[in-house]
């Protein structure tokens, strides 16, 4: 059985998307970068914490437990190799849209695939490139409420499109999910799908 270890609501429609059906099962750990940490080496990190402790969970609570498939997923947003999580609060979030405005920023996500075989981890690098954006613009965004729980404020695919005039990668992985890599991964496992 798949169980996806994520809470996120877009993570689960992309995974329903490509056609999986699967179980969710969000993992609840710290999710505070350590010091000096690379940006990839954060998210495929947590990806894998994430994997881990739910299957972890799993292992004695079921029928078949080796038949357990779990994804974890976690993205972030870098700018200059910084890691620019969530925002805070309003005021955060616009800092973050500031640093992001006129320039090209990546988006990592890191994806783990635990089973009794094993883990398998891996991590997919989007370039999104934004507008320069006003004041105006940053603080009529935010009053949509939209950048709150996204890392680097912004979703591609609500109202912050208006200002994404290009991306190289996966346009899935900035959404939180790189629909490619992660069928790549699941597809040894015969999943029904």
């Amino acid at each position: 059985m798949l169980i996806l270890a994520s809470a996120s609501p877009r993570r689960r429609e992309l995974l329903a998307q490509v056609g999986y059906r699967f179980a969710v099962r969000p993992a609840h750990i710290p999710e505070d970068p350590l010091a000096g940490e690379d940006p990839i080496a954060y998210v495929t990190r947590l990806a894998r914490e994430k994997a881990e402790a739910v299957f972890r969970d799993l292992a004695p609570a079921g029928p078949e437990p080796e038949k357990n498939v779990v994804l974890g997923a976690d993205t972030t947003v870098t700018l200059d190799n910084a890691i620019l999580g969530k925002p805070e609060d309003a005021a955060d979030a616009a800092r973050i849209l500031r640093l992001l405005s006129g320039r090209t920023h990546r988006v990592i996500t890191g994806v783990a695939v635990v089973t009794a075989e094993g883990i398998e981890v891996a991590a997919e690098a989007t370039a999104v490139r934004f507008l320069t954006l006003s004041d105006r613009e940053i603080t009529a965004y935010i009053a949509t409420g939209e950048p709150m729980d996204k890392a680097g404020a912004y979703g591609i695919q609500g109202h912050a499109a208006r200002w994404i005039p290009r991306i190289e990668g996966c346009y899935f992985n900035v959404m939180g999910l790189p629909l490619a890599l992660v069928c790549a991964l699941l597809e040894p496992h015969a999943l029904p799908a």
